[in-house]
């Protein structure tokens, strides 16, 4: 591979903002290397799926399709009569089963398409021999032996030897094919359908191929149908057409470059003739996305080709939908691992991207890259951006999709995080979608979050590569540095300014930052608490945004998944899918540049080179919320998943979620999710069952304001629709469940979480902010991934979402509501670990955990706790939300009370001795008299009700 300084074009001021305003790299071509010109000529077992993004310089450097020193064998073994157009001379088209190394294929000929090989061979080696150079020494001395006898079936003392015609043409064939340059003869390589792509082994069997015609047009994008698409405005290209297990393209036969790729989906069809395509000998392939349109050169071919993409697909996962509606199966025995915080999930995603070989796929809603994976950083070592840097440079292709937000109203600043991936190295792609006026979409959002590396591995979840997101367990709320006791952040450490940052750290628009001796775990913006103050000057990455000596930071609360094998091939195919659309849709990304991805075939996904270690096997389906707007296809799969998983648990659902508005009983809300909950604890108390519902939120919603007025519109408009879902109004949970009248707390909790910590002398307390979207049923199964419970993230037209349903396969002795169980061993490691936190068990050994259905874990262990860190919490902070204020008059009251831990400091730290873990209960009497529906003169009461729910 070139050296770094040969392909990377001369660099711009590197720290500078206006820097970023153009793309720095205009292509990511460089000359094929030594190395890896001998790794493709050594290539036996087939080629590396590198090869699909060096396929021009493949072609530039000569490299032939066939593989070097591997025998390719051709068996005629079947004839069929076909008539000519003039219906009088009856052909005969021979069946060829061709053979190298361990791919197999068919292809069909006349007689005819022999006689033209031969002469296209023999005109060949005419030039050759009148063009006496020395570079065609070689083809010369290999061209003596071939034969200049016109292969013929009429009378020849060959004919009268063989017994059969077939035979003949199979001896003279391999006879051929024995030649080297005959056989990586551009003539030959057509007569045997074979291209680029034909034997890279991730990429499945052979498949089919050939030169073909396509019509322009057919999308089926907004936007896209004006031109090329109608009857009478469009124009026929030559391409060659490949068609693998699960997806065909076609490409250009100039430079090899794949000019367009279509997945196969439920929508899939084969259509043949003038009726169906509006042209003879005509083949329409349909998908959700374009109807496209080749042309074959007979009626006979049209079928053929017609027949074997059907073949071809027959087998293909995605041409139907699956359990809960969705576009990928269940995979038994999939190893995968779950993640509570992102620490572990951080350094485990640092080591997989280390081991990346070929293609990094990264999804964010905000994607920051000056984050670090593994801290505290004493170095840049693992900073996301130069890890990412690091593997460009040693050839692995980086493609980023970032959702490009509203910048009126979102503040992620998603252009300076493009700008700085892409000018770091042209092996690094990022694409923004959508655009909101030409897509007519708005309100929606990309929410998903994942990474896959190499197609084998991937991570999906609810953790961005964004500030603020890295956490452990002790959900620190100051970080000054460590003190000489080896305590984090209590005391300010002497080389920190008077707002905590660093001298070194604090220049102006720099990005690269000396490191040595740092003991910070959140450096500059990464240290936030944004419904204090929300992040702005996101291109000062290193700046603090808010005084971290004075204000405490705000603890986040996540969980993530990896996964591996098919299920990860699953994951990465929903990206390519959304990388190709995004794409085909969009005119700044239709230069090569940007490239076509294709999915790497599931025949070949068992053979993992890593895995994430810890990983646990069970029967993991991908799950995701997508549209025609976010990428082609319509799917709510995640929402189906969540009321299956709710109707049909046995003993109880454990909820943690940054969002819960549901309960579909108007037409404000659609989702059925809170329905489900109401309908499954009227059947339990109806059953006389136990059966409970742990729900865990955050106490306040994520957005900037002050609480203590009343928290600001926005604020204010979440309330009012988690309240609506829980317990305010006739549809809400509560109200619901009137039939149980007074018992409904022996079936549900609803509960938040709250830590305290000491900063710069003084007690601090803030909430923890749950940005999980996580279901855990029975010990059994769970859900993990990016979807809010909302109509946002649940419908599937809306923001696009991305989740695993993980069940496990094997069972481990438990205990449920008193008796013996047979619990899975991920969901009940995955639900003790989230209880251990919350409850304080992680301190105090002697809690008991084991049984979460029990009374005296419901409600001593987890309501008694819940209640009594409230009372405390309110005693010693006078901390909002709380119960006991109803309206703005009692607001302003209880806000203007001293708190304890200022009018007697050592009183407090006594009272919060008594903390255990970080439950408190959610105060549902908040602001209860009081209308939070933004008003209409406000541009939040402006907005749809559809941006808030």
């Amino acid at each position: 591979m070139a050296e770094p300084e040969e392909v990377i074009e001369p660099e711009a001021v590197r720290s500078a903002v206006p820097a970023l305003n153009k793309r720095r790299f205009s292509h990511d071509r460089h000359d094929l290397g030594r190395d890896e010109l001998d790794s493709l000529m050594k290539s036996s077992e087939g080629r590396s799926f590198t090869v699909i993004h060096r396929l021009s310089e493949i072609k530039d450097a000569g490299v032939p399709y066939l593989m070097p020193d591997t025998p390719i064998t051709c068996k005629v073994d079947n004839t069929e009569k076909y008539t000519t157009r003039s219906k009088v001379h009856v052909g005969t088209l021979y069946t060829l089963r061709l053979t190298h190394g361990h791919f197999h294929w068919v292809v069909k000929r006349k007689y005819k398409h022999f006689q033209e090989l031969h002469r296209d061979l023999y005109k060949h080696k005419m030039m050759i021999h009148y063009f006496p150079l020395k570079r065609f020494a070689k083809d010369r001395e290999q061209l003596r032996t071939m034969s200049e006898e016109m292969p013929s079936l009429q009378g020849t003392s060959r004919t009268r030897r063989t017994s059969s015609k077939m035979k003949y043409l199979e001896e003279y064939l391999n006879d051929l094919l024995d030649n080297a340059f005959c056989r990586n003869d551009h003539s030959m390589l057509e007569f045997l359908s074979v291209g680029p792509l034909s034997f890279v082994t991730d990429l499945g069997p052979k498949g089919l191929e050939g030169p073909i015609m396509k019509r322009s047009g057919g999308h089926r994008i907004l936007g896209l149908n004006c031109i090329g698409h109608h009857q009478v405005c469009y124009r026929w290209s030559h391409r060659w057409l490949v068609v693998k297990d699960s997806f065909l393209l076609y490409m250009s036969r100039d430079n090899s470059e794949i000019d367009f790729v279509l997945l196969f989906d439920p929508k899939f069809d084969i259509k043949v003739g003038n009726s169906h395509t509006g042209t003879e000998y005509g083949v329409s392939i349909e998908s959700y996305t374009r109807n496209l349109i080749i042309k074959c050169s007979s009626y006979r071919q049209s079928h053929w080709w017609s027949h074997e993409i059907r073949r071809l697909a027959e087998d293909c996962d995605f041409l139907k939908e699956h359990r809960f509606g969705g576009f990928a199966p269940p995979r038994e025995d999939t190893l995968t691992k779950w993640y509570v915080n992102g620490r572990d999930y951080f350094a485990d995603l640092a080591d997989a991207l280390e081991k990346a070989k070929e293609e990094i796929f990264i999804t964010d809603w905000w994607l920051s890259p000056e984050i670090f994976l593994k801290r505290p950083a004493t170095s840049n070592h693992w900073r996301l951006d130069h890890i990412l840097k690091r593997k460009a440079e040693q050839g692995v292709k980086v493609c980023v999709l970032l959702y490009k937000e509203v910048e009126m109203a979102l503040g992620i600043n998603s252009d300076y995080s493009k700008r700085t991936l892409m000018n770091m190295h042209p092996n690094i792609k990022v694409m923004r979608h959508p655009d909101h006026v030409s897509s007519a979409v708005v309100l929606w959002a990309h929410h998903e979050k994942m990474v896959a590396i190499d197609q084998t591995v991937a991570f999906v979840g609810g953790i961005d590569l964004a500030f603020g997101r890295w956490d452990d367990r002790e959900y620190r709320l100051a970080d000054l540095g460590q003190t000489q006791n080896g305590e984090m952040g209590e005391q300010p450490s002497k080389d920190v300014t008077d707002n905590g940052v660093a001298d070194d750290l604090n220049a102006d628009n720099q990005t690269e930052t000396d490191l040595t001796g740092n003991t910070k775990l959140w450096l500059g913006k990464d240290y936030s608490n944004f419904i204090k103050k929300d992040w702005t000057l996101l291109d000062r990455p290193f700046e603090d945004n808010i005084d971290r000596t004075q204000v405490p930071r705000m603890p986040w609360r996540d969980l993530s998944a990896a996964m591996h094998g098919k299920a990860a091939r699953d994951v990465a195919r929903h990206f390519i899918q959304r990388w190709d659309f995004t794409k085909t849709f969009k005119t700044k990304y239709k230069d090569n540049f940007y490239p076509y991805l294709l999915p790497k075939s599931h025949t070949t996904a068992d053979s993992l080179p890593y895995t994430v270690p810890g990983s646990q096997r069970a029967k993991v389906q991908v799950l995701r919320s997508a549209d025609s707007w976010s990428a082609g296809s319509c799917e709510n799969s995640i929402l189906q998943a969540y009321i299956h998983t709710i109707e049909t648990s046995e003993h109880f659902i454990y909820i943690e979620n940054q969002f819960f508005i549901s309960c579909a009983e108007d037409k404000v809300i659609q989702n059925g999710i809170g329905d489900a909950i109401v309908d499954r604890i009227l059947r339990a108390h109806r059953e006389q069952k136990k059966y409970r519902v742990f729900v865990v939120i955050p106490l306040l919603p994520g957005f900037e304001g002050d609480i203590t007025t009343g928290g600001g519109n926005a604020i204010q408009a979440i309330m009012h629709f988690t309240y609506r879902t829980m317990c305010r109004g006739e549809h809400s949970i509560l109200a619901r469940l009137r039939e149980v009248k007074d018992q409904w707390t022996e079936y549900i909790t609803f509960c938040g979480l709250r830590t305290h910590s000491w900063l710069s002398g003084f007690n601090v307390t803030e909430l923890i902010y749950v940005h999980s979207k996580a279901l855990i049923a029975d010990d059994r199964r769970y859900i993990i991934g990016s979807a809010n419970i909302n109509d946002r993230s649940m419908l599937g037209s809306r923001d696009s979402e991305l989740a695993v349903f993980v069940e496990d396969q094997e069972r481990v002795p438990s205990i449920m509501g008193g008796q013996e169980y047979e619990a899975g061993p991920l969901a009940l490691a995955l639900r003790k670990e989230c209880f251990r936190v919350l409850v304080g068990a992680t301190s105090d050994p002697s809690i008991n955990i084991d049984d979460p259905i029990s009374d005296d874990f419901f409600f001593v262990t987890w309501n008694e706790t819940a209640r009594q860190n409230t009372a405390i919490y309110e005693k010693v902070f006078k901390c909002l939300p709380c119960n006991s204020v109803h309206n703005m008059n009692l607001l302003r009251n209880y806000c203007c009370q001293e708190p304890l831990c200022d009018a007697d400091p050592a009183r407090a730290a006594e009272e919060l001795k008594a903390i255990r873990g970080l439950l408190v209960h959610f105060p549902l009497k908040f602001l209860c008299e009081e209308n939070l529906l933004p008003s209409l003169n406000c541009k939040e009461g402006m907005a749809p009700t559809d941006l808030w729910t």
